[in-house]
């Protein structure tokens, strides 16, 4: 198959719906607006959630909780992922960004102990759960807290 036979399924695509054509087109005068009103109008329509004066649901439900403005967001990576670099080296953040372990910093990097460790490492991050350090310390390896 070569780019230039590709079809889409039949039935998948339709003509756009040609709207104020003349009353022939089924889709004249009112252009399938109907007759007047907020809606009927250029520019016309409700916003998002207005239920035409009544107090919305988005009012009318308690509000519950807050949004800590200094939580920390730890791009999270786990000892399991660690096992694919070479024994004795050292791994910072720069390095799983260029394997692509971490796509973002964010606010550092945590590090997990999910999985097993088998090759002693120099780990160089932000954070450190505690199974993460014993599990990395058991292999052999060292943490350092950036």
């Amino acid at each position: 198959m070569r780019l230039h036979e590709l079809r889409s399924a039949p039935g998948s695509k339709r003509e756009r719906k040609r709207v104020g054509r003349g009353t022939s087109s089924g889709h004249g005068k009112t252009s399938g607006r109907g007759h007047k009103g907020q809606k009927a109008r250029s520019g016309g329509g409700v916003r998002p959630g207005f239920e035409g004066g009544q107090n919305p649901l988005i009012r009318r439900l308690p509000k519950r909780g807050f949004t800590n403005i200094f939580r920390k967001d730890y791009a999270i990576v786990n000892i399991a992922q660690l096992n694919d670099f070479a024994p004795g080296s050292v791994v910072d953040p720069d390095q799983l960004i260029e394997r692509g372990l971490v796509k973002k910093l964010k606010d550092g990097v945590k590090i997990l102990g999910d999985g097993d460790l088998t090759v002693a490492l120099t780990v160089r991050a932000h954070r450190f759960s505690e199974s993460a350090a014993q599990k990395i310390e058991a292999a052999g390896g060292k943490i350092e807290v950036i």
